[in-house]
């Protein structure tokens, strides 16, 4: 067993206003999932993106909204779940005045190492 408090992964900036955390991935052995942390900045967005995966998102603390692939927009907050099918296009926006921080669980492998 391995426990950790997720502020002791280095958060790694990705793109200007977005950092993520593999708080639990290949290196500590897991075998079917990698869980990351991402903190999004006021006005900042995860990119527009598909893959061949599904996609679980809880969203920790915060408001955005998740887009889709047909460009509808839903507002998520602190509590909600979301689903993403794979091959569906998504990105997430911060639409809040602070950090908006979710996790997010992909297959092993899916991570870039």
């Amino acid at each position: 067993m391995i426990i950790k408090h997720y502020e002791d992964v280095e958060a790694v900036e990705i793109m200007k206003g977005v950092k993520k955390r593999v708080v639990i991935g290949e290196r500590e052995g897991a075998p079917n999932f990698i869980m990351r942390i991402f903190d999004l900045e006021p006005e900042m967005s995860s990119p527009l993106h598909e893959h061949p995966w599904e996609h679980e998102i809880f969203v920790l603390k915060g408001q955005a909204v998740a887009r889709n692939s047909e460009g509808v927009e839903t507002p998520v907050g602190e509590g909600d779940t979301v689903f993403i099918p794979p091959g569906e296009e998504h990105c997430l926006t911060n639409r809040g005045e602070g950090t908006f921080r979710f996790m997010c669980l992909i297959p092993t492998g899916a991570e870039p190492t």
